[in-house]
């Protein structure tokens, strides 16, 4: 969907979580006596049997050739099964897959993602895409070590981070220095960093494609990012094109979360930060007036509308209010971001975004204006007091997170 007027497209900032051999170190979690062992979790496969596939294959494991796939019968003749505690060195641990504790630790994995940035995009149970919003690059490699951190806390397991400029850049970069790797490529990095990147390891490109693309000369990302792009559409059609832009690190999809939002928000960047309160207000128009526009497209009703306000250097502020019940109302949204605003008054302000969140889908029944006026009005008298107590105690206000 186009952007209104004012509203600018951001550059992104987009975060590649993969964790680290996820089923084998979930293994790990209950049994912690299997670290460091070599550990092959199957898919259909049963203890002491020989069916079924790999599912995943610890990074000791893979050192005698196992890979994720491959039939349990051909792993065993890689690295036989581990029969006694003291076996020889050369074997292996074979487990069956246990999903149900999987996802258990995969919603705390993804609790963290949640609370870390404001767009999740979860794309399996040991994988997503944040959008880390507009912190400097200079913030970045602090925030990733910060998110790793977190999830080992939280989960006990160890991931992966890839930060850059563009979903598949971050992807590759997550790959890039595995396990328990982190990899940051600012913006003037990207074709750097993929130049020397074998054909082979791009996404999308198996066995046979990098066969075939070896044939025609391409060693390397970077070969490919030098060549006539029509020569890869009419070696593989759309594929070929697709390969082309992700050698040259060309990719403006936006992170968005996979299925139904729980959220819906726009943000935008003034060049300077300024404290014109009529700039503000019209770029938080400008907002409102674009989130109201893509949840009444999605067919999304909200309850709670927030703003976010970013000082300088890079202070965020956030301030949210709740409704009694959901609304598709977009002159509300304007109204109420426009008086959450006013705490902001004389602020320098870098950046505003706009919010939409506890979102519904299937509930038409809206809340009446006349209630929420009663209640806007409720909220307006307690945010008077509050600052009033605040301004006379030097405190400092609370943030009530976007939830």
């Amino acid at each position: 969907m186009a952007r209104l007027p004012g509203v600018e497209t951001p550059e992104q900032v987009v975060c590649h979580v993969d964790m680290d051999c996820f089923y084998a170190a979930c293994e790990r979690l209950k049994e912690p006596k299997l670290e460091d062992e070599p550990l092959v979790v199957g898919m259909g496969y049963e203890d002491g049997e020989e069916h079924g596939a790999v599912a995943t294959a610890s990074y000791e494991a893979r050192k005698y050739g196992v890979e994720s796939a491959m039939a349990i019968s051909e792993a065993l003749e890689k690295l036989p099964r581990r029969a006694t505690a003291d076996a020889p060195e050369d074997t292996g641990v074979y487990r069956p897959v246990d999903m149900a504790f999987y996802e258990e630790v995969s919603a705390d994995v993804k609790s963290v993602l949640d609370d870390f940035a404001d767009t999740v995009r979860n794309v399996s149970i040991d994988e997503a895409y944040l959008d880390l919003g507009d912190p400097s690059w200079d913030e970045v490699e602090a925030i990733g070590r910060r998110l790793k951190a977190d999830i080992e806390e939280a989960a006990g397991v160890v991931a992966s981070v890839g930060i850059a400029p563009s979903m598949t850049t971050a992807k590759l970069a997550s790959d890039a220095d595995k396990p328990d790797g982190l990899v940051v490529v600012e913006p003037d990095e990207v074709r750097e960093f993929l130049a020397p990147m074998a054909v082979a390891d791009l996404h999308g490109v198996g066995p046979v494609t990098a066969r075939e693309l070896r044939e025609m000369g391409f060693e390397t990302a970077g070969d490919i990012a030098a060549a006539d792009e029509a020569t890869l559409v009419e070696a593989f059609g759309e594929r070929g094109r697709d390969i082309y832009a992700q050698a040259r690190g060309e990719d403006d999809r936006e992170v968005e979360p996979k299925g139904r939002p729980k959220s819906l928000s726009s943000e935008s960047a003034f060049v300077e930060a300024t404290a014109d309160e009529t700039e503000k207000r019209e770029k938080v128009r400008a907002l409102a007036d674009e989130v109201a526009e893509r949840a009444t497209a999605k067919g999304a009703l909200y309850k709670t509308i927030g703003i976010k306000v970013v000082e300088p250097p890079f202070e965020v502020n956030t301030r949210a209010r709740s409704l009694s019940g959901p609304v598709d109302a977009p002159d509300l949204v304007e109204a109420i971001v426009l008086d959450l605003l006013d705490e902001f008054e004389e602020a320098a302000v870098r950046k505003l975004g706009v919010r939409v969140s506890n979102l519904s889908f299937d509930e038409r029944d809206q809340t009446s204006l006349d209630t929420w006026e009663d209640e806007a009005e409720d909220a307006r008298d307690h945010d008077i007091r509050e600052r009033h107590r605040e301004r006379s105690t030097g405190g400092q206000a609370s943030l009530t997170d976007f939830e």
